[in-house]
């Protein structure tokens, strides 16, 4: 592991994947203390509850032992009335403070779960593609699933329980000296027993617990590749390869399981042996102090019931450390990805596209080392300027794209992208695989401008030719779109996605053969709608089909990683080069 700004980013063995930043302990903690600074008055209200509901409860024991000394000195059965009634005030003032306290705790722990989710969620979402891609999707859903759900028992479950067992014990042990100081004194005996065992745990449950979350992302990984290419997988009859990988990555996660509960039993043995020690030290104590006179049957019993009344609290607040261990390492993970610099808001204000310019100078790129795809790319797209990137599949068109779009880095050579002559400028990426999200559809078309109109909307869908379609929908633009919704077809999905970018209105665009699912049928129509969307705007347009690239103010041929040549479609034809030779092949397809 390395650790840069409080961040500690993890690795695999093998060095396949860089996973998502992990905090550090000292950054955890801040982060807590954060969240918990707008909600320190709930908390506090809270925890002074329920230091009243505990000092309440421990005064059972003294009222029992007053029976005991009644019962000792042959009083008569009315003589127990009254320590019965006080039996019953003191259960219903307990039960009402302790709700209400625990209440507020609740309260106060919502609130900053609700805050951190917010956070990383936020920061998720701008994570740059190719740092998920490297970490592995498994990573980043086991965090917002696995993690998350264990973070949430811990504050609405653990919290709460691990407040009223501290107050507990630390009472309980205040009212043994109280009684006599003696019975204090031997209680501590179990201390050393417990103090041992809670450090021989703490050292073997924090590896173990972040070997077991790294494990899971991994397990994660490979099922949703497994599942998301199911298709793939099944045509080259990868099923007992894939079925192997997953039973591995399975397997170890069940083996840090079981390392676990393996751990957690011994914990909890060692734990029983303090409790023996400490009550027989207690019971041996009381009977030495009754006989010599110094206290009473009932003080003694009181002792014994008080010492034998902090197991429970005891053990669940050790028992806790489990629980904590478990939550500390899934909230490093979470505050690792929501310290990662948020991304800019790119669509705050929207007054027409800017004009965007596009300067690639020297640009190499390996997704594996030793393996360069592209070779010292030189281009320059100036402001407004549609150009078309064409050339045989694996040419490297599609990588190009995505570095200009932001989502990879380059090896080597600098990709600027500036607006109205200055400043960074934002560019909005459009593949052929896109996403239609679950609710209504004036919903999905604002996820792109959560401002826009009615109107607006109506103006961007009319824009790629979608308006007639979507008005055709059972309730307009209120009709639930999605799985769980009406569904949309290739084309309309790809409109839908088109209009997203008309009212992002984003000063420079790469559309990645954003028609290619449409089928022959519909391609034109989508080609048509891809040109609409970009007009007006600088744009870099991977073409599935040469018609796009026809269109075009200047076309760029890339073959085999550089750029092969670059002009406009006449000047390409006439040159009767690559793109010519494309272009006669594309021709006589068309023709047959």
């Amino acid at each position: 592991m390395t650790v840069t700004d409080e961040r500690v980013t993890e690795e695999r063995a093998d060095g396949e994947r860089e996973l998502l930043p992990v905090a550090s302990a000292a950054r955890t903690r801040a982060a807590v203390r954060e969240l918990a600074r707008p909600h320190r008055r709930t908390a506090l209200g809270g925890f002074a509850a329920l230091v009243t509901a505990t000092a309440v409860g421990l005064l059972t024991a003294p009222v029992l032992g007053h029976v005991i000394d009644l019962v000792a000195q042959g009083r008569p059965a009315s003589a127990l009335t009254a320590p019965a009634v006080w039996l019953v005030a003191i259960a219903i003032v307990q039960g009402v403070t302790t709700a209400y306290g625990l209440g507020l705790v609740a309260r106060a722990g919502e609130g900053m779960l609700a805050t951190l989710r917010e956070r990383f969620v936020e920061r998720a979402l701008g994570l740059p593609l190719e740092q998920v891609e490297r970490a592995g999707s498994g990573d980043l859903t086991s965090r917002v699933t696995n993690d998350v759900s264990v973070i949430t028992t811990v504050v609405r479950e653990a919290v709460p329980a691990l407040a009223r067992s501290l107050l507990t014990i630390g009472l309980t042990l205040v009212a043994m000296a109280v009684l006599d100081w003696r019975f204090l004194l031997v209680a501590l005996l179990a201390v050393p027993i417990q103090a041992h065992t809670v450090r021989w745990y703490v050292r073997r449950a924090v590896r173990l617990y972040a070997a077991q979350r790294v494990a899971i992302g991994a397990q994660q990984q490979d099922l949703l590749g497994a599942v998301g290419g199911a298709s793939t997988v099944r045509a080259f009859r990868l099923e007992d390869e894939h079925t192997e990988r997953v039973r591995t990555k399975s397997q170890a996660a069940v083996d840090l399981a079981l390392r676990g509960v393996r751990l957690l039993t011994r914990f909890y043995s060692r734990l029983n042996l303090a409790e023996f020690v400490g009550l027989s030290a207690v019971l041996v104590t009381g009977f030495l102090l009754v006989r010599g006179d110094a206290v009473s049957i009932g003080t003694a019993g009181a002792a014994a019931l008080y010492f034998h009344n902090l197991f429970a609290p005891i053990n669940i607040a050790l028992g806790l450390v489990d629980d904590a261990q478990s939550a500390t390492a899934g909230l490093a993970r979470l505050v690792g990805v929501a310290d990662i610099s948020a991304p800019a808001d790119r669509a705050a204000e929207h007054e027409g596209p800017a004009d965007g310019s596009v300067r690639v100078g020297g640009v190499g790129y390996s997704y594996r080392p030793g393996h360069p795809v592209l070779h010292d790319i030189d281009l320059h797209i100036a402001g407004r300027e549609r150009v078309a990137l064409v050339g045989a599949s694996g040419a490297g068109k599609s990588t190009l794209a995505r570095l200009i779009a932001g989502i990879h880095r380059p090896d080597g050579g600098e990709i600027t992208v500036t607006a109205d002559g200055s400043g960074d400028a934002w560019v909005a990426l459009v593949t052929q695989e896109v996403h239609v999200f679950a609710g209504t559809l004036a919903d999905d078309l604002r996820l792109a401008r959560p401002t826009a109109t009615d109107d607006a909307l109506r103006d961007a869908l009319d824009r790629v030719g979608a308006l007639g379609w979507a008005e055709a929908l059972p309730d307009g633009l209120d009709t639930v779109v999605g799985e769980s919704g009406h569904r949309l077809t290739a084309a309309q999905a790809q409109q839908l996605a088109l209009a997203r970018l008309v009212l992002a209105d984003p000063p420079v665009v790469v559309l990645d053969e954003a028609t290619a699912e449409a089928g022959s049928a519909g391609a034109r129509a989508l080609e048509t709608s891809a040109a609409s969307a970009v007009e007006g705007r600088t744009a870099l347009v991977v073409a599935h089909r040469l018609t796009q690239a026809a269109t075009a103010d200047r076309i760029v041929v890339l073959e085999e990683g550089r750029v092969a040549e670059t002009g406009t479609h006449d000047e390409l034809v006439r040159a009767g080069g690559r793109y010519a030779a494309l272009w006669r092949a594309w021709s006589d397809g068309r023709d047959h």
